[in-house]
């Protein structure tokens, strides 16, 4: 009798754990859209290498400074007309610094130093690996089937008086239509 009495104490348990694991609390939605949308990128160069200039690190001796401005861009053509604008979306990952928003060099090379891109038509900056919405990369217009969404890459001193040594890092991106 005493194990038919465990039992059913048991299963009991069992069925009012289970009842409460399964009441639901809220819904996830899921968004999002497929584009037909396929730009050729730098006449189909899709990686690019942005050489920064030589710096000394007198220029790099305090947190927040900054060195080396280099233009650079990422030029599309054959574009459908819609839609009608295009952005960077400058990924995360092992090279992008989420406090800072800039890039982290590659161990050995200098240090107290990183990688920070900005818009190059009014400087702002750009958080790197940020959500799209807070990463402050500019859309440009698509005209004519062509696109050019122009940037800067520069030094910035992080931590302190940067080191001498080399700086080498990089990072991911995806083009994001609007």
């Amino acid at each position: 009798m005493r194990t038919h009495f465990t039992a059913a104490i048991a299963f009991a348990g069992a069925l009012a754990l289970s009842q409460s694991a399964s009441a639901a609390d809220g819904t996830i939605s899921f968004n999002g859209e497929i584009t037909g949308q396929t730009c050729m990128i730098n006449g189909g160069t899709k990686d690019i290498v942005v050489t920064l200039p030589t710096v000394a690190t007198s220029a790099l001796d305090a947190p927040g400074k900054t060195a080396g401005r280099t233009p650079f861009s990422i030029d599309l053509t054959g574009c459908a007309a819609t839609p009608a604008k295009v952005l960077v979306q400058f990924e995360a990952g092992a090279t992008v610094d989420s406090a800072t928003g800039r890039l982290v060099p590659a161990p050995g090379g200098a240090t107290n130093v990183q990688v920070g891109l900005n818009n190059a038509d009014d400087n702002s900056v750009i958080k790197l690996g940020a959500a799209q919405s807070a990463q402050n990369s500019k859309a440009a217009d698509i005209v004519n089937g062509a696109a050019s969404l122009r940037y800067t890459a520069e030094y910035v001193a992080n931590g302190g008086a940067a080191t001498v040594g080399k700086v080498t890092t990089s990072v991911v991106y995806s083009l994001a239509y609007q």
